[in-house]
């Protein structure tokens, strides 16, 4: 596993779902976006969502510009792909 910094991520969004997660906001959300180097398409294929024919996903860029919450999966997997391992 890479080592990963934590910058712009605040671990109470690392906690186990059980575990006093904290909803991480839409400027995590695009921090983990930056960190793994990946467009909304890219973010959008390994959580199953449809991508649009104009590039990108509704889903992605709505958690991004904070008009809907991420889902605790979606986060968990996010995270797991960005090197947190899992939580």
């Amino acid at each position: 596993m890479k080592e990963v910094d934590l910058a712009g991520i605040r671990p109470s969004t690392l906690r186990p779902a059980d575990d006093e997660w904290e909803q991480p906001t839409p400027q995590e959300i695009q921090t983990i976006k930056t960190w793994l180097g990946m467009s909304g398409s890219d973010m959008a294929r390994p959580l199953g969502f449809t991508i649009q024919t104009t590039g990108g996903s509704r889903q992605i860029r709505r958690w991004i510009g904070g008009e809907a919450q991420i889902p605790y999966a979606a986060w968990a997997i996010l995270c797991y792909e960005a090197g947190f391992g899992p939580i």
